[in-house]
Formats: structure tokens, sequence, C-alpha cells
């Protein structure tokens, strides 16, 4: 047996299922983060793209050209109660019958549960995210901005014995956005901004690797496996900076702002090290270390987005986006052989609606709600982000602490749908062993935020 499943197994297939892992390395839906300014997160980003400062510089690149001198600096902290259950998780086998006394070809196939913990609570796990961005006039009707974001961070973690482990152990993502804009006041109702982004990504990724099982013949081709009390380990570290754009327009209408805008996709390239370790008997010389790329793209973002001033103190807001999703198709593997992942995410329409409402001339409370369904596709839900539709509700207030200095705070409730987990990896590339994993992934989450903006 053993020479024909080293014959099966290659570098190249462990290397892609290594690389499967990074579909999901880190939450708005899959793994984005939409805490981009605590302004407009105290009421769910509604009006975001068409508000002005410095703050919404990520959700429109004309916001600053009326901003004056500014600065922002902000930071999002974010609790998250997340629990993933087992419901009938199994591995698959298809293991080449001894010859003789088996005819030649002879399989035997079977499966067995997956052991280990089948309860895993606090799955994603809390952390913060800080931005920061400033606005300089040039001239009369030119402005130029810097910003810092945090788009794509996530990171779960499950323990070794976990049942979820041949999916995923851990998966982390941490990206940082530069971003550099010019924006000009056209008319006196017109300004238009454009934006180039350098993105930074660093992924790391780890899962486990079935070993053999134990085949105890029960008759004719049929067998009971006995799972390998040891596992293999996978681990996937990468890195890279890649580059796109973005543009906007915003409209000035005496109660009425309007804002348009656009992000691109980034085609990432991330390279790195994959590392197999600890697969025993026939797998052993399975075990290696080498280096390759990963690609793949992040979505690129259509922003419509309105305010509108009923009074001195009342402004109403409103926001839709639509996230191309679809953009993150696949995972392509450049190493010894080319391999494609499929991942097929959705695109999604997202939306939110919201108030500010100005106390006196120095205090403004806001709130709003905003729903962000899932473009994860039904039945490819992984372990990696056990991804539901979220909603949203937040409040937030602004106190303006001296004059030109304007102290921001949030809170935002984020609900999560229960969501069904659902992945089925030939884990070798060869069909020896598939992971049929099922779960179902509850949870919700709490955000706290705080900024301050510096009008100079």
């Amino acid at each position: 047996m053993t020479p024909r499943i080293l014959g099966r197994v290659s570098a190249a297939a462990l290397l892609a299922a290594s690389a499967a892992a990074i579909a999901a390395p880190a939450s708005a839906g899959s793994f984005y983060l939409q805490e981009q300014s605590v302004r407009g997160i105290g009421r769910a980003n509604s009006g975001e793209g068409a508000d002005m400062g410095a703050s919404s510089l990520w959700w429109n690149a004309a916001s600053i050209a009326r901003s004056g001198r500014e600065v922002y600096l902000g930071a999002h902290g974010l609790i998250v109660d997340s629990d993933v259950d087992n419901t009938g998780s199994t591995l698959t086998y298809a293991l080449p019958a001894p010859t003789p006394p088996f005819p030649a070809g002879s399989i035997f196939r079977g499966s067995a549960p997956v052991g280990g913990d089948q309860h895993i609570h606090e799955v994603v796990q809390s952390g913060v995210v800080p931005n920061f961005a400033v606005a300089l006039p040039v001239g009369d009707r030119f402005t130029v901005g810097l910003a810092a974001q945090a788009p794509y961070n996530f990171t779960t973690e499950y323990d070794a014995d976990d049942f979820a482990r041949y999916d995923a152990i851990k998966s982390k993502l941490l990206s940082v956005n530069l971003s550099a804009v010019v924006a000009m006041q056209v008319t006196e109702w017109l300004d238009v901004g454009v934006g180039f982004d350098a993105q930074y990504a660093d992924a790391e990724l780890t899962s486990a690797l079935p070993n053999l099982p134990t085949v105890v013949p029960t008759g004719g081709l049929t067998a009971r496996f006995i799972p390998s009390t040891t596992d293999g380990f996978n681990s996937l570290k990468g890195d890279g900076w890649n580059y796109g754009w973005n543009a906007g327009a915003q409209m000035h209408f005496g109660a009425l702002d309007l804002g348009v805008s656009y992000r691109s996709e980034i085609e990432h390239e991330l390279d790195g090290e994959v590392t197999v370790s600890g697969l025993a008997g026939a797998l052993a010389a399975a075990n290696f270390s080498a280096g390759g790329t990963a690609s793949f793209n992040t979505p690129w973002f259509a922003t419509l987005s309105a305010r509108y001033h009923v009074n001195d103190r009342l402004t109403l807001n409103a926001q839709v986006n639509q996230i191309g999703w679809s953009e993150f198709d696949a995972i392509r593997v450049d190493s010894t052989r080319d391999s494609v992942i499929e991942q097929n995410y959705d695109d999604v329409t997202t939306g939110a609606i919201g108030f500010d409402y100005k106390i006196d001339p120095t205090l403004t409370v806001r709130g709003g709600v905003g729903f962000d369904p899932t473009p994860t596709p039904d039945g490819q839900r992984t372990a990696r982000i056990p991804d539901g539709d979220r909603f949203l509700v937040s409040g937030g207030l602004t106190k303006e602490i001296r004059p030109g200095m304007m102290l921001d705070g949030a809170v935002t409730y984020i609900g999560i749908d229960d969501s069904e987990i659902s992945d089925d990896r030939d884990v070798y590339g060869n069909g020896l062993i598939t992971s049929n994993l099922r779960g179902e992934a509850t949870g919700y989450g709490v955000g706290f935020s705080a900024g301050l903006r510096w009008a100079f």
C-alpha cells in the first residue's frame, strides 16, 4: 500500500490545501471591516459618502474638498462572542486494499466521525483597529489628503484538538491601506476627488492534516476505519504590497448633500512559505517546506450616499453600497504546479439609515441601523470565517472640547445570523482522505469607538 499512497500525494497538492485557507483569513461581511470612521460608525455608516471631512476619506475621496485643514485619529475595539458546534463532521476514506489478497485496484471505502472538542467558544478573536487621516488645502480649490486604514483584519483560532482542525486552526490577516488623495471644488455645488491606494497584507494560516487510519476489514471490501491519534500540521505565512485606486464626487444642493464613489478591487499576491510536518507512516515522505505565491482579489466598492438637513439641528442620512465580492472567485497558487481553489463569493448590497441631532452648538448625538448580508455561498462556508448575515444598531456623539477640536464616540451592536458551516475538502488532492466539515456558528459583537478630529 505504501508506494501506491506516496505516488498519489504531491507537494503541490499540499501547498494548494494550505493556500485554500486564505479564503477566509480575516469581518462587515466576510473579512472586511467597515469601522473606518468613528463619526460614521455612530450612525451605522449611513451618509458617510456624502459627509465632509478627513474622517470620511475611506468612503469618498471628494470628502476633503471643503474640509479645510483637519486631522482625524480613531480607534475601534470589537468584542465578539462566537460559538461553533459540530453537526456531523466526518473523514471519508478511499484507501488501496493490499494485493494480495484483494485484486489489484481494490479500494476500501468508508468514513469515521471527527473526534475532539465538539463545542468551540470564542472562535472569532476580539481586537482593536486604528485609522488616521489628514487633509491640507492647497490654494483655493484643491486639497490633498493622506489616510491610513485597516480594512481587512480578522483572526479566528481553534485548538489543535477541535473538530474543525482539518479545516482551520489559526486564520489571521492583518492589512494596512495607505491612501494619497487629491480633491477639487469644481463649482459651487460639485466636488471631485481621486486617490491612490497602497495596501499591505500579512497572513498566517494553519490547520491539521489527518494521518492514515487503521483499517480493520469486516468482510469483502468493507472495513472499519479507526482514525489516527496523531495529526500532521501545515502552515502558510505570506505578505506583500499591492495597489489600487479610488474616486468620488459630492454634490451640494442647499439642504441636500449627495455622494457617489468607487473603490477598486486590489489584486493581491502574497509571497510566503508553506510547511507540512508531522505526517507519519506512508505519508511521511510528504513532509516538506517550500516557497509559493498565493494570489486573490479583494472586492470593489460602489457607494451612493445622501444627507438631508431637515433644519439647523436634524440631519437624516442614508447610504447604499454595492460590494463586488465576486472578484474573490478563486485563490491561485503558483508553485511547482499551478493550482486553483474555487471560492465563488457573491456580490452583495448593503444599506444603512441614520440621523444626526445637534443638541447644542457643542454637542451632537447620532444613531443608525444597517444591514450587511454575507457574500459566502451556502454549502461553501468554512470554519475560518463562520460568516452570517449581519445587522447593525449604532449610537454615537460628538463633543466639541475646545474650538476646532471634536471628540467622537460610538457604540455598535452587531447581530449575526446563525449560519451553517459546510466544507468538503480533498485533503491531499488525490481522493485518499476527504474532510467533510459540518457545523453551526452563532454569535454577536459589540464595538466601542473613540476618535479625535482637529481643525487647525
